[in-house]
């Protein structure tokens, strides 16, 4: 428990919980001289995510209270991992020098970190966006708003559950917001578990939100921002603005504008879809998904947009040409596309270097860096004024460097600041005289007194007079007795001593003064200088956004060109006509990580709405039917996104939504069973099927008993086959073999198979695609080749023989496992291995055998049973 204010408390632990009081929701960092301590329940909490000690200190007369903490210096190190864990943390610092004062320090928060607000290096991931996210609904409709703190981005949606599901996956903001009226409602909702705040109502109101954005960006509506329809998300928006001031944020210049994301404009992907192609993270430990292959980005920036890229294809025929126009460009110029990598490399992460500019967070370093990065747009935008292709023509007009920007802190700035403002050498010699003689003082004053002392020396003839400095009378000059008498008047006389008299001059106490206070008032110079310099940045804020959002997209479509040289990767062409063929097509993440010398088994798929509507694809577990599923799926989400594909050819009428439902999947603690989680996928599909549709159906009814299943599944197929409205694309792959029998009914329905080929009882998986379906699945192959028990695989085909005799017609039942004390006649088993030993004997001349022969024999015999050799 957090002990309350009390008289009985020591001063120190007063002031604790009065700011504590105010932030009970955040754990406490409270500066103690040279350490950050928290105590109570927040000692308590930070020492097991932190495995640091928890101690107890003395409270005045009341009772001890937890105690954690450490060194200052340390804070880089612990925060992240405070905030990764979920937690709202609340930095209090010392506002004053505790030397200046003899009551207790005066301390307050400076700073509120949360998980998605945060400037701090070592919280944030380069790769990927933290985004901070509002969720708002009203029945049927939800508000959602992004905005990545660190970037400035700003972005809002409204539509129904599954539009707002699809983007908190694609997304995943790092904290979401809701309101406190129905905040249980909206964590069930949730695709995922995420970290949430709730804000009061009123706080997440249209009313509220619009004056919030308004007076944000110092407009009288919202109409220039496209969002004056979207009362939900104008909400979040609120939400999210007023949710800084909460946290201390203020400094928010950087975020200068607010984007709608437009539903149709990306290609609908709903959140099972995103889980079940992997794109943006496996759903196995240690797995690669899509986004791991396709991310060969160089800066950071172009990292963050490729991840988007990925979870919204477009679905504008112009914009993917557009891209794909890029990407085949600089395949085919080597040159430019390797000096553009080499600049690429050189910006880092100038997006969220201006953010930290504006909000006053950058260090000189960063600023260091911010100027080189502008000074790499040079000679980028040489690269390209005169290029062959117009969309790179256009980007290199828009990029601009900021000239006077860039020359001031090349001016300014010395050539290799330090990270910290304190430790000097920040701004560079010639740009303020004052700071330039306090340097002179400060760094030439041994120097200047060494001059002073000769000076003097000659001028009064004492050769052994000395310039010395002690605490007490600070600089002076000593002579011995012997030269008293020699002494100019205007010297005053501070210290008798044995043998010497000490005196002080108007000069000395003139640089005294100058010298003492030296390096104070350099840091302060130096802290103005760069202060005035930081604040011209955010005269170019918008500029240099900009110039960040045309250099992130250059570095996705040079990976995209990259990885197309690598893997071999062709331009696919996009139509606005349904069908889809893909020749040789490949998966792009299996390929990546076959075994040296091993080529991937690549298959063609033809999809046409008015003649091969759906494929039945049958075939052995482990065939790779599941692949070439995805496989389809990805080559169309990848020619989408402006991206070449792994495939000899591909023709691509323009996808709008794609579905799948593969893989099984427990909701156990929603209370769903395999077979519920199935349907409620399988019925989501069927209710927003389109003209444009692809659609991926692997084993469907599978979860329920066999003719449950058979029924289910062909209602399914038969159910997308005569939609009046849509006939949507459909790749369907079953093993139950009765739905090949769909292709006698329904014209549009073809059979198609994953071949195999079986060998002295073992099977081998080809993985080609081939016309007509199969009738066998090969299980009890792929159960041996698991490594299971030899007398379970003979039982099993002992089953299944029994039940295709039962399936056929023939009356036979499944005998039960005979005890292994019973006397069975050896050729009376229905294994198939005794039988080929039955015939082996049978085949055997014994009376022409030589001895030898015989036991060769046997030994043939034993291995056909066992598997061994001698």
């Amino acid at each position: 428990m957090q002990t309350s204010t009390t008289a009985e408390e020591t001063p120190l632990m007063q002031q604790y919980n009065r700011i504590k009081s105010k932030y009970p929701d955040a754990l406490l960092l409270f500066r103690v001289g040279d350490f950050y301590e928290m105590f109570g329940e927040d000692a308590v909490k930070a020492s097991k995510v932190l495995d640091i000690v928890l101690t107890k200190r003395k409270n005045g007369a009341a009772a001890h209270i937890e105690l954690a903490g450490f060194p200052y210096h340390a804070l880089e190190t612990y925060l992240p991992r405070l905030v990764r864990a979920g937690n709202r943390v609340a930095i209090c610092d010392q506002l004053e020098d505790p030397k200046t004062t003899k009551k207790i320090v005066k301390r307050g928060v400076t700073e509120l970190v949360t998980p998605g607000i945060t400037f701090n290096d070592a919280v944030l991931d380069g790769k990927s966006n933290n985004f901070l996210a509002a969720w708002i609904n009203e029945g049927p409709l939800y508000g959602l708003a992004f905005l990545d703190f660190s970037t400035g981005e700003f972005l809002v949606a409204q539509g129904n559950k599954e539009h707002a599901e699809k983007l908190m996956l694609g997304f995943r903001p790092s904290e979401v917001l809701l309101r406190k009226s129905s905040k249980s409602q909206s964590e069930q909702e949730l695709p995922e578990k995420l970290n949430t705040f709730t804000l009061d109502d009123w706080a997440c109101t249209t009313t509220f939100g619009e004056e919030r954005l308004c007076r944000h960006f110092q407009v009288p509506g919202l109409k220039g921002f496209g969002i004056e329809d979207l009362p939900l998300a104008v909400a979040a928006a609120g939400a999210v603005l007023y949710y800084l001031e909460q946290t201390h944020h203020e400094a928010v210049g950087h975020i200068t504008s607010v984007s709608r994301i437009d539903e149709d404009r990306y290609v609908w992907l709903d959140r099972f879809t995103i889980r079940n192609l992997e794109l943006t993270r496996s759903n196995h430990e240690g797995g690669t998904s899509l986004l791991d292959v396709l991310d060969n980005t160089l800066s950071p920036m172009g990292s963050r947009l490729l991840k988007r890229w990925v979870v919204m294809p477009l679905k504008d025929l112009d914009a993917i040409d557009s891209r794909l126009s890029v990407v085949d460009y600089l395949m085919r110029s080597d040159a430019e596309a390797n000096q553009l990598a080499e600049l690429l490399a050189g910006i880092g992460d100038l997006e969220r270097l201006v953010s930290k500019a504006s909000a006053q967070r950058i260090n000189p370093r960063e600023l260091k860096h911010l100027g080189t990065s502008l000074e790499l747009l040079i000679p980028m935008k040489a690269l390209f004024d005169f290029s062959d292709n117009p969309e790179l023509r256009k980007i290199s007009a828009d990029l601009s460097p900021c000239s006077p920007l860039l020359e001031l802190i090349q001016s300014k700035l010395a050539d290799d600041p330090p990270a910290l403002l304190l430790k000097g050498g920040v701004i560079k010699s010639g740009v303020n005289p004052e700071l330039d003689e306090l340097r002179a003082i400060a760094y030439s004053g041994k120097d200047y007194l060494i001059e002073l002392q000769q000076r003097e020396a000659e001028r009064t003839g004492i050769s052994s007079l000395k310039v010395s400095f002690n605490n007490v009378f600070g600089y002076y000059i000593e002579v011995r007795n012997t030269y008293k008498d020699k002494v100019p008047a205007e010297w005053i006389r501070k210290q008798t001593l044995t043998q010497a008299e000490r005196y002080i001059t108007e000069e000395l106490k003139e640089y005294e003064s100058k010298i003492l206070g030296a390096e104070e008032k350099i840091a302060s110079l130096e802290a103005r200088e760069f202060e005035i310099l930081v604040g011209h940045v955010t005269h170019y804020l918008s500029q240099i956004q900009r110039n960040c959002r045309l250099l992130a997209t250059l570095d996705c479509l040079l990976c995209f060109a990259r990885n197309a040289v690598s893997g071999s990767y062709v331009r696919p062409r996009l139509n606005p006509g349904l069908k889809l063929h893909i020749e040789e097509g490949r998966h792009p993440v299996i390929e990546r990580f076959l075994p040296p010398g091993e080529e991937y088994v690549s298959n063609s798929i033809l999809l046409d709405p008015e003649t091969q509507q759906i494929l039945m694809i049958t075939g052995p577990n482990m065939s790779g039917k599941s692949a070439l599923l995805r496989q389809t799926a990805l080559i169309a989400l990848m020619a989408q996104m402006g991206s070449f594909v792994p495939a000899r050819s591909a023709d691509i009428g323009i996808v709008d939504k794609i579905f799948t439902r593969v893989g099984a999947s427990d909701n156990i603690s929603g209370g769903e069973s395999t077979f519920m989680v199935e349907m409620n996928e399988t019925a989501s599909i069927l209710n927003n099927l389109s003209p444009r549709s692809l659609i991926l159906l692997d084993e469907i009814g599978r979860g329920t008993s066999t003719y449950d299943g058979i029924s289910i599944a062909w209602s399914i197929a038969e159910y997308i086959h005569e939609n009046p409205k849509s006939k949507a694309r459909t790749l369907f792959a079953t093993h139950y073999h009765e739905l090949n029998d769909m292709c006698l009914t329904f014209p549009r329905i073809k059979n198609f198979n994953v071949s195999v080929r079986e060998a002295e009882g073992r099977i081998i998986f080809l993985r080609k695609l081939s016309p007509g379906g199969s009738n066998h699945s090969f299980g009890i192959h792929v159960a041996r080749l698991a490594g299971m028990p030899k007398e379970v695989l003979v039982r099993s085909e002992q089953v299944l023989l029994a039940l295709e005799k039962s399936h056929s017609g023939e009356k036979i039942s499944v005998k039960p496992k005979p005890s292994e004390d019973l006397q069975l006649s050896f050729f009376q088993l229905d294994d198939p291995i005794l039988e080929q030993v039955k015939n082996q004997i049978l085949e055997t001349d014994i009376d022409s055998l030589t001895p030898i022969e015989a036991l060769n024999k046997l030994y043939e015999i034993r291995k056909m049973v066992t598997g061994r050799s001698r």
